[in-house]
């Protein structure tokens, strides 16, 4: 059984790991971990316990199967437990901040289309949300989470504007992608061409080619794409081409309950190129994972770490 007092502890010494293992105790911060562990045996002890269990899955060989459970103490698998259950809360409460803000939605796994008063078209991605506020000289649209389809109406008194990641995209009549990407956007076009506005900067894309921009960075040039890879999801395939690890396993978790997460800030900053079906998001990960040699610790069937 756990007391209070032992949850407080276990969440303390996994805090610690966690940034341990990513490298960041660093000068101030590496003292002030050192202070933790000697201010009590039972710090110490704690963190033993955590970095024992994890130094066990690194054993872990990778292969094309589900990541395998880790054999654990009660005291470890309810540490475990805690871990995913705080991370449960977090991602729970930036769902609730969509949820209220979102005029249309889509739940992990699901994809839906919207018909707007206008007669534009979206589609929604899985675990994707839009806000759309239509006004008397514009008609926007604001992408609060996931990936959509746009195929935009003509109205040449409102222009249609997606707005995404601090930057905007406007339709010059046309259809396309809007995907949200860490801190960034990404962006293809299918028909005709949008005007990318991020960063003070303005830049137009032709049919056939794509762009990305981070919050409040200029949006990259364009690259040319081909027309299968643009809203590949609609038909269940989803095409990466040299893409983040981490920006990936984002796309992957709209079609999969739980989360996967890097222990690394390196290890999700691996690159990825392959076309993995979105109706199967664990085999898409057991590829990845075998390709970049990586080793799956799974906590729990909603919390899957990957380490080098």
């Amino acid at each position: 059984m756990t007391t209070d007092d032992d949850g407080a502890l276990h969440a303390a010494a996994i805090e610690w790991w966690v940034r341990e293992t990513a490298g960041e105790l660093v000068g101030e911060a590496r003292a002030e971990f050192g202070a933790w562990l000697a201010a009590d045996p039972a710090h110490a002890r704690a963190y033993a316990d955590i970095a024992g269990m994890f130094a066990q899955a690194r054993e872990l060989r990778p292969a094309r199967r589900p990541p395998r459970r880790l054999a654990r103490s009660g005291r470890a698998a309810a540490w475990g437990g805690l871990l995913a259950a705080c991370v449960a809360l977090l991602v729970w409460i930036g769902d609730l901040a969509i949820v209220l803000r979102a005029d249309h939605r889509t739940g992990v796994g699901q994809r839906r289309t919207a018909i707007l008063v206008d007669g534009s078209r979206v589609e929604l991605d899985g675990d994707s949300a839009i806000a759309v506020r239509f006004e008397p000289g514009r008609r926007r649209v604001t992408l609060l989470a996931g990936e959509a389809w746009f195929e935009v109406a003509p109205d040449t008194a409102r222009p249609f504007v997606v707005e995404a990641a601090g930057g905007t995209v406007t339709a010059l009549g046309t259809a396309f992608d809007v995907a949200l990407d860490g801190n960034g956007a990404r962006v293809a076009v299918g028909e005709h061409a949008v005007a990318v506005a991020s960063g003070g900067a303005r830049l137009v894309v032709e049919a056939g080619r794509q762009t990305a921009f981070e919050a409040d960075a200029p949006a990259q040039g364009t690259a040319s794409v081909a027309a299968e890879a643009i809203g590949a999801w609609r038909r269940g395939a989803l095409i990466v081409e040299d893409r983040p690890l981490g920006d990936v396993l984002t796309t992957l978790g709209r079609h999969r309950q739980g989360l996967v997460l890097c222990l690394r800030a390196a290890t999700c900053a691996r690159r990825v190129s392959g076309v993995f079906s979105a109706a199967e998001p664990l085999t898409a990960l057991r590829e990845i994972e075998f390709f970049l040699s990586l080793h799956a610790i799974q906590l729990t069937d909603y919390l899957i770490f990957l380490t080098e």
